[in-house]
């Protein structure tokens, strides 16, 4: 199955502006857009393996809401400058209505209805020229286009069909395309094999998915709609709702709240206990039922133009009246009654249930000690705000350009508050925790700090920290690549339990056994209990470089008939388990892979995984780690050169050892920093004005110098490549976990979905 879905309704939307690679956010109406195309979805059964959408923020939001209301943010998202809108030239950030009375409304619709026409070319110094924007980086100049016509958008999609998204539904995969209006158009050219003249006349509103069938020869197969779905002449994909009713519903919403009683409480969020699910159908019932009163309003002649750029030149789009439609319409004239629903379309209706899957979390349960205490260092390196941030009228806060490895712990869930051991099941964030990864984002921001890479886990609560940093830093374009291996360490039967649950069960003794020791393994779980990851489809699905398991793969063959195999995963891990599968991760994959080629890496995880991270990088002995405690939400900065670990100050004078509880081990980490040749890192200094890169005028310079930092094989200053005893560490951790996992880095060459790694496009 291939779903397309264009974003929801932007800013300039809304102003009637030429948008093109602009960068404007979604409106108000472009949130409810997009929450209900992931209803649509939800309610059709449709399952979603591999995302793909463009670079542009409007796109990658909108591809993070349909996620979220999905409760699939563990999926891969690959980001394609290829998926961009058309490019409008000079056009970008002009008003229609003002260009259109100045320039003549017939050369303007020209150039935005015509296949060929090219509005004029954008100039290096234009505000809107792409070139200075550090996520076109890795293109060259030849590859940045400078004006499109709608023929010149189209084709640049070709590759991306080709070598992508072909390639992964021939897999059997289930794709979604998330992009713009005329990218689609370009995918919708390519797959119905619509002609030039007549592809001017499909039209791609915003917030409505399109769905595509396809034989085992890629050939798209056309389906029987219901009432509520819709085709388009030349296309062969499905409208999951007729265009236009949402909108008129939303328009009309202030009038329905004082008709139908309820109505705000249903669509207002987290007002009543219900699963993702349950509030998902809950809310698309509401709009339907707003939609179909709305309807009434619609003229089918007038369909309100969005931004220009939907196609089929500003006119309405051209419905295929199937056999549903035309059964009405000669019903309706005959007088006879007219059951809309004599051809129900349901693409999915033996796939699984879809709802909410189970996440984890990990231990926050606070130390006993005291949050400051006299093993720790009394000055700890505490990286001073940018002169440009505490100095009024020093100019905007330089970028730091130098290799990082900036760690964080994600924000507090409802679990964290609790008390509870979460591990591998799979909370969201509590509100508190959104704020905490907010405050990293907007700390990073004030310090300077831009990335070129992001890895997390597969769980929601550590994925979605590492999304509000980005939002913060406006770094949605960036890769995330996410790996089960940065898991929080699973707590076997004891997940779901509180601390005072267990104590009273087990016994203290055992608690702190359980708790605090490195090699001592929970209680495991059985192979049928929700906590288990072998019924988690994440895990059964995607999960590719663990060793086979007879016995789990006995146990599910007689349970369902027939042969089938599961992997060995984790019913219980000690702390070295989660750290046997955490170290070689970081130093076979992320290593080789970014850190030692400059790159700047944003980490979000777990505390038990971070844990094993910052024993690797501190040297923390094994009998000193579980007295290790990682504050949520805080960036830990550990700086490749001096081998180091700092925290930043926030402004405030506050002394941060103070105010965040490191634990009794937190001596190891905060150790004295110092350069390569022995001197002092000056950058601890408190008082040292730090003056990064300066940043230069001219934008092509600019962009040069950044495009060779970044690269630039990075001065490693001797970092292992490797973990101390690596062979035998690795050879111990794969006879724990049943993992297959090779000294050689090529070994993490695939995503967790076994497709081949793909960089950004």
């Amino acid at each position: 199955t291939l779903i397309l879905v264009r974003h929801g309704e932007s800013l300039w939307n809304v102003n009637k502006t030429f948008t093109g690679w602009a960068d404007p956010d979604l409106s108000v109406q472009g949130y409810r857009e997009i929450e209900h195309a992931a209803r649509l979805l939800l309610e059709g059964g449709y399952e979603i393996d591999v995302v793909f959408t463009s670079r542009l923020k409007r796109a990658i939001r909108s591809t993070w809401l349909l996620l979220q209301e999905l409760n699939e943010v563990h999926l891969p998202v690959f980001k394609s400058w290829r998926l961009n809108e058309r490019m409008y030239g000079a056009l970008t950030g002009l008003s229609k209505k003002e260009t259109a009375e100045r320039l003549g409304a017939e050369i303007v619709q020209q150039w935005r209805g015509s296949l060929k026409s090219r509005p004029p070319p954008l100039q290096a110094t234009d505000e809107y020229w792409p070139g200075r924007d550090s996520r076109y980086f890795d293109l060259s100049f030849k590859q940045i286009p400078l004006t499109e016509s709608l023929l010149d958008c189209m084709k640049r999609t070709e590759s991306v069909w080709t070598d992508k998204i072909a390639h992964e539904l021939s897999q059997g995969r289930n794709v979604m395309v998330v992009a713009h209006a005329n990218t689609l158009r370009g995918l919708v050219k390519i797959i119905d094999n619509v002609g030039d003249n007549e592809i001017q006349e499909v039209s791609i509103p915003t917030g409505i998915p399109i769905v595509y069938k396809f034989d085992k020869n890629l050939q798209p197969i056309r389906f029987k709609g219901e009432r509520q779905t819709a085709s388009q002449v030349h296309m062969s994909g499905l409208f999951l709702e007729k265009p236009g009713l949402l909108k008129e519903a939303l328009k009309r919403e202030e009038e329905w709240t004082t008709i139908v009683p309820g109505y705000d409480s249903t669509m207002s969020r987290y007002k009543r206990p219900m699963t993702s699910l349950e509030r998902s159908l809950n809310k698309l019932n509401a709009e339907r039922e707003l939609g179909e009163w709305a309807g009434q309003f619609i003229d089918p002649l007038t369909v309100e133009e969005d931004d220009g750029n939907d196609g089929n030149m500003g006119r309405p789009i051209a419905l295929v009246e199937d056999e549903v439609w035309e059964k009405a319409v000669h019903d309706i004239e005959d007088g006879a009654v007219f059951d809309p629903d004599t051809t129900p379309f349901h693409p999915n209706a033996t796939t699984a249930n879809t709802g909410a899957i189970l996440d984890e979390d990990d231990d926050d349960d606070s130390s006993t000690s005291s949050l400051y205490n006299s093993n720790i260092i009394s000055s700890p390196c505490n990286v001073p705000l940018p002169a440009a941030s505490v100095v009024k009228g020093l100019g905007q806060i330089p970028i730091r350009r130098d290799s990082a490895i900036v760690i964080i712990r994600h924000g507090k869930t409802e679990h964290n508050k609790l008390g509870l051991f979460t591990g591998w099941e799979d909370v969201a964030l509590a509100p508190e925790g959104v704020a905490e990864a907010k405050a990293a984002g907007r700390l990073l921001r004030q310090h300077g700090f831009t990335f070129d890479v992001v890895y997390t886990s597969w769980l929601s609560r550590a994925i979605e920290t590492a999304w509000y940093v980005l939002d913060e830093l406006d770094l949605l374009w960036l890769p995330i690549i996410k790996s089960w291996r940065l898991n929080e360490r699973m707590y076997g039967s004891l997940t779901g339990l509180s601390k005072q649950m267990v104590k009273q069960k087990y016994g203290d003794e055992q608690f702190k056994a359980w708790r605090r020791g490195y090699r001592v393994r929970p209680p495991k779980v059985s192979s049928f209990s929700l906590n288990y990851p072998g019924n988690d489809i994440r895990y059964t699905k995607y999960l590719r470089d663990l060793r086979w398991s007879v016995k789990e793969s006995l146990i599910r063959s007689i349970e369902s008939g027939q042969f089938v195999r599961r992997r060995k995963l984790p019913k219980t891990e000690s702390l070295k388990d989660c750290m046997d599968r955490t170290i070689p991760y970081f130093a076979y994959q992320i290593v080789p892979e970014a850190i030692a080629s400059g790159k700047r890496v944003l980490i979000s995880s777990s505390e038990n995984a971070i844990r094993g991270l910052l024993m690797y990088l501190c040297d923390i002995p094994s009998d000193k780690i579980t007295e290790l405690e990682i504050p949520n939400g805080v960036p830990l900065i550990f700086d490749v050169k001096s081998k180091c670990l700092k925290l930043l100050d926030d402004g405030t004078g506050r002394d941060p050892l103070k105010i965040h509880n490191f634990g009794n081990a937190a001596s190891y980490l905060f150790k004295p920093c110092e350069n390569e040749d022995g001197s002092p890192d000056e950058e601890c200094d408190i008082a040292y004005m730090s003056q990064y890169y300066n940043a230069t005028s001219d934008p092509i310079i600019s962009r040069n110098s950044a495009t060779a930092a970044t690269n630039a094989t990075a001065d490693y200053a001797g970092m292992p490549m490797a973990v101390p005893d690596a062979p035998q560490q690795l050879e111990t951790a794969n006879a724990a976990n049943g993992t297959s996992l090779s000294l050689s880095s090529s070994s993490f060459g695939s995503d967790y979905m076994g497709m081949p790694m793909m960089k950004q496009d």
